[in-house]
């Protein structure tokens, strides 16, 4: 599917357990993002087919994303004359290229190499799992440039390291290896760079194995768990787990064949 903004989407996979993979197709320009970019992005996961069970995130050659195209900055200013909420509104429809990687229906797995900064870095975390080959190294350069991360990726990060860790990681700058990322959680698994899409076509057969409305039921009681309370998260439990039941009964009343 097209390649607008630098973004390609391919579709595999059998029928009611497809996989899209979504690559960042840029490398003589270290697959460096414009608002072009986050717009394909965003389109992408709009068009999806409702039978994509897992989404790939990628980056061709040797950087998973270099960040911001620095030629955006010549014109960082222009919106200046817009109202507040034309600007926010412009930036929203930014974030929308990254937020929906977070949908219930689908896992969405970063396979990250070389480079990931910046936007790079925030699109890996808009991801559910990251597999990062070993010479892949997350920078969270916008604070350096006068910015903040405002593509998701706070939250994300802070969720996964802590606040204290996610503030010295934006604040200075300074270069995560995978190693490290590995130690502190940030990343799911560390393989060589020639075994990075091994290492996800594994993590993809596997996560297409289990029975899908259940995986999503899972997903979407995990992300809503931060903010509940303990009693309210039970009661998400016991209200997701009499949806499965009772599609499984469904499904059995329906004869041997049948599928939850």
């Amino acid at each position: 599917m097209g390649g607008e903004g630098g973004v390609q989407v391919q579709i595999d996979g059998p029928v009611g357990g497809r996989v899209a993979r979504v690559r960042l197709s840029r490398p003589e320009k270290r697959n460096a993002q414009t608002p072009e970019t986050w717009l394909a992005l965003a389109a992408a996961g709009a068009s999806l087919p409702g039978d994509v069970r897992v989404v790939v995130v990628s980056g061709e050659g040797p950087s998973f994303s270099a960040g911001l195209d620095r030629s955006m900055f010549a014109g960082i200013g222009s919106g200046t004359s817009e109202g507040d909420d034309e600007f926010l509104a412009r930036i929203a429809s930014y974030q929308a290229g990254f937020s929906w990687l977070r949908r219930p229906d689908f896992v969405s797995v970063a396979a990250v190499q070389g480079h990931a900064v910046g936007a790079g870095f925030q699109l890996a975390l808009a991801c559910d799992l990251r597999v990062a080959a070993t010479d892949a190294q997350f920078t969270m350069a916008e604070p350096s440039l006068g910015l903040v991360p405002d593509l998701g990726g706070t939250q994300v990060l802070v969720d996964l390291v802590g606040y204290a860790r996610a503030l010295e990681i934006c604040a200075t700058g300074r270069r995560v290896g995978a190693d490290e990322a590995d130690r502190m959680g940030l990343v799911n698994l560390v393989v060589p760079p020639d075994q990075l899409d091994g290492a996800v076509d594994d993590l993809v057969a596997a996560l297409t194995s289990g029975v899908h409305d259940a995986v999503s039921a899972t997903k979407s009681l995990l992300l809503g768990a931060p903010s509940r309370t303990y009693d309210e998260q039970l009661l998400a439990e016991r209200r997701a787990q009499m949806s499965r039941i009772r599609a499984l009964t469904a499904g059995s009343a329906h004869g041997p064949d049948s599928q939850p």
